[in-house]
């Protein structure tokens, strides 16, 4: 519904600047008026607002504008003496004020402007935004998740490949313009529980919005290469007790099924919320790998029950006007049963023909405590805020390996406990120094410690080639940063730029059977710079650069075997070190009178890249070991285009475009390989209105083929569909979507590394998803300050 006061506001304003421009000027006009529209209960900008300047005498408009992201507007070409200033924007009432500007400076600031919300308007309006949106921010690239099918679907994960440069493979691991090292948080927070199983835990419709961030500042920590996607839930802002619940079924070789219920109370001087969310199913995926030279062929079935439940409470204690105390507990658990199997067929020699069943149980725990105190001071936008944040994630696998054939395989079974712990203490300090100016500053410390313990019934080879049993294996893997951080920022009359740096000191340790495995400390500086050019109210321009860095994950560095085949085991490398980034952006933003359109550009330079490498195991030549190494300096570029449309009153889309080149390097098996990559894909969503309650959605997807070290994967592509149903006066929604249509979504490839091999692996991708909504609750819908981190990102040092 923002999204329709918005182009209400640039429709009037457009109509304003034709009056205006059509009014004859008989006298001299060069009086400007300068100021900032914010909301007065929150305290926050209000971007697009319409600001008018009419004629004391006769009421007839002289000119007008809207406002900036950032609140403020301009108005110039006003002649000198008596004027009426107003400023209008739905939901709020109207702002009256006589002005006079003088004859000698033609110059009025009129400060900060606070416009009081229309609680008799606001009554009425549904706040959840009709269609989603893309946004460019300073900082970022917002899609904001409205009620169309685009971002209908049962879990996080499934909604991530109709997102722009964001694409999720048939394992659930997410990459950001073609690179897995992003970060991925949940309300600016990070997780100790691993991204895949988060993002299917997750129903989706309890998000709100997506922010990619492709180049933070320097007040954001600085992991993850390929930048930042932060997942914004929905909060609720009703006065009284209120609330929703959703239900979702979906279809397909087997029935998996999603729900969740978010509760809120809000009196006086407390808000009181929970919510509760889970996913529980039974998901199938078959490959097929095959080697011409050998004649051999290798079969793949995996079979995965997951039952997933998050928890989370919290209150809100407003202690007065200036001062919020806020705590909450999120609480994660998952249960899987994994069953699958390997099947290895020699055409050439049926005798030696070999299969593995595996059985996986896995059960984890994820426990978050969180403390914030936020203390506001007397000047619009001066606070300092103190977070202390607690994280424990507790996982228990055990996995059974069984063998048939004539092999030296023994059957065995592989246990590993996983402990792990994050503390954060984060203090922010933001101070507007200006209306154009503001510095922030910030300290944090973080402590990160991983307690791996493995054990084994199988049998491994020594240097001599002998069977010896397994050894067990205890890894202590731990990483302290302490860091500090500080940005500036101002705007101008069409101009504004950000700069920041922040320095780190990082000290890692890792004991494998109680030794010294390795050990790491350096300090960092990671500079960050921002320059935005608006023209005018269509037309944006913006130029960015960062510098961020890879710590290994605990995942790269385990030594302890994660899985294997008879042809194939993974390990970490407790040697891996850190790959660092610098990251150049340049985007351009028309805003349009039916839609908008966002066009950029970007490169990006690595140190000491991570990367998979592939390796003959030395004890058997038959046999790979994956594991990861650090190489030689690298480089990526691309191209991002973006935006929206509305071209009829009953249909509007949203469409993107990203191209991505960058050279690969890394050894496979004994020989050290580069690959030149250059990959693309393409979006589009089409909603189209059949009644005020009925809407449909048509979503296609297409991904050009893609280069690895190992494979060349082939192009693939899906087309979803489905219809929207809203009833009881808008509170319920009933969704019915399909997707892949077709049945064509399936990773296959083929590869000349380190063997001739074809290969194909599929996953349940053609579905039917049935979901329901209902809003519940009393009180007038009226937005209150809860704090500012529960509708948007902090955007302070301590959100990592």
């Amino acid at each position: 519904m923002r999204h329709f006061f918005t182009w209400c506001a640039l429709l009037i304003s457009y109509a304003i600047s034709a009056q205006a421009s059509a009014e004859p000027t008989s006298f001299a006009k060069s009086g400007t008026v300068t100021g900032k529209v914010i909301d007065q209960s929150l305290q926050e900008p209000i971007p697009y607002a319409s600001v008018v300047a009419r004629s004391a005498k006769d009421n007839e408009i002289l000119t007008g504008g809207i406002t900036r992201e950032d609140g403020t507007f301009e108005l110039k070409g006003l002649p000198d003496g008596q004027l009426v200033f107003e400023v209008q924007y739905i939901g709020y009432k109207t702002y009256h004020r006589e002005i006079t500007i003088p004859s000698k400076s033609h110059k009025v600031n009129l400060g900060t402007i606070a416009l009081e919300e229309n609680v008799a308007e606001l009554e009425g309006v549904d706040v959840v935004a009709e269609r989603s949106t893309i946004e460019q921010k300073i900082d970022r690239k917002v899609i904001n998740v409205g009620k169309d099918l685009t971002t209908t679907g049962a879990t996080a994960s499934e909604i991530m490949n109709n997102l722009p440069s964001v694409n999720v493979d048939q394992d659930g691991n997410l990459s950001l313009r073609g690179n897995q090292n992003v970060r991925v948080m949940v309300d600016g927070k990070l997780s100790n529980v691993p991204v895949a199983q988060l993002l299917k835990q997750i129903p989706s419709t309890s998000i709100k919005k997506i922010e990619l961030i492709t180049n933070p500042s320097a007040k954001y920590n600085p992991e993850g290469m390929s930048g930042i996607i932060n997942i914004v839930l929905h909060k609720n802002a009703n006065i009284g007790f209120n609330g929703n619940i959703n239900l979702g079924l979906t279809e397909a070789e087997d029935a998996k099924f999603n729900s969740s219920i978010d509760l809120n109370y809000r009196n006086g001087k407390f808000n009181i919320y929970g919510n509760y969310g889970n996913n529980i199913g039974k998901y199938n995926n078959n490959g097929r790998l095959f080697r011409s030279e050998e004649n051999l062929e290798q079969k793949f079935s995996f079979r995965n029950n997951r039952k997933s439940h998050i928890y989370k409470v919290g209150v809100d204690f407003y202690l007065n006007d200036k001062n919020t105390i806020s705590v909450f507990t999120n609480q994660n658990t998952f249960d899987g049963k994994n069953a699958g199997g390997t099947d290895i067929f020699y055409h050439d020699d049926e005798a030696n023909n070999l299969f593995q069943s595996m059985n996986d149980e896995n059960s984890n725990h994820s426990q978050q405590y969180n403390f914030d105190y936020k203390r506001d001071f007397a000047k619009e936008g001066h606070n300092i805020e103190l977070e202390v944040d607690h994280n424990r994630f507790s996982d228990d696998q055990t996995i059974y390996n069984r063998f048939r054939g004539p092999s030296q395989f023994p059957d065995y079974t592989d246990n590993t406990d996983t402990e792990r712990e994050q503390t954060t203490v984060n203090l922010d300090y933001v101070n507007p120094l200006s209306e154009k100016s503001k510095l922030e500053l910030g300290a944090e410390a973080r402590l990160f410690e991983t307690n791996l313990d493995f054990s084994s019934t199988g049998m491994s080879f020594d240097a001599e080639g002998e069977l010896i049993p397994t050894p067990s294996t205890a890894f202590d893997y731990g990483m302290d940063i302490y860091s500090a951080y500080a940005t500036f920022g101002q705007n101008f009359d069409k101009w504004s730029y950000q700069v920041g740096a922040r320095v780190e000191n990082v000290e890692v340790k890792a004991d494998t059977n109680a030794v010294r495995a390795f050990t790491d400390k350096y300090t960092q500086v990671y500079p960050s710079a921002y320059v935005t050019y608006s023209p005018g109210e269509k037309n944006q321009y913006q130029v960015s650069f960062s510098r961020r860095v890879d710590r290994p994950g605990i995942g790269q560095v385990n030594p302890i075997r994660k899985w294997s085949t008879p042809l194939i085991s993974e390990f970490g490398n407790e040697s891996l070190e850190p790959q660092f980034t610098n990251s150049v952006e340049a985007n351009y933003t028309r805003r349009l009178d039916k839609g908008s359109i966002t066009g950029g550009v970007f490169y990006r330079r690595i140190e000491d890249e991570i990367n998979h490498a592939l390796y003959v195991d030395p004890l058997d030549e038959n046999k790979l070991i994956l594991t990861y190494d650090n190489f030689d300096d690298n480089s990526s570029y691309g191209i991002e285009i973006s935006g929206n449309y509305k071209p009829l009153t009953w249909w509007n889309f949203n469409t993107s475009f990203d191209l991505f080149s960058q050279t690969q390097k890394g050894y496979v098996g004994t020989e050290y390989v580069e690959v030149d990559n250059t990959a693309y894909n393409f979006r589009m969503n089409n909603n189209f209105t059949v009644t005020k309650k009925l809407t449909l959605s048509v979503f296609g997807f297409y991904r050009g083929r893609n280069k690895s070290l190992q494979f060349d994967a082939k192009s693939m592509y899906f087309v979803n569909t489905g219809a929207r149903y809203a009833f009881a006066d808008g509170k319920g929604t009933l969704s019915l979507n399909i997707n892949d249509i077709f049945n064509t979504m399936r990773f296959a490839f083929d590869s000349e590394r380190p063997f001739v091999q074809t290969g194909k692996f599929t996953w349940e991708s053609n579905s039917v998803y049935l979901g329901l909504s209902y809003r519940f609750g009393s009180g007038k819908n009226r937005q209150v300050q809860r704090k500012n981190r529960d509708d948007n990102t902090k955007e302070g040092g301590g959100i990592m």
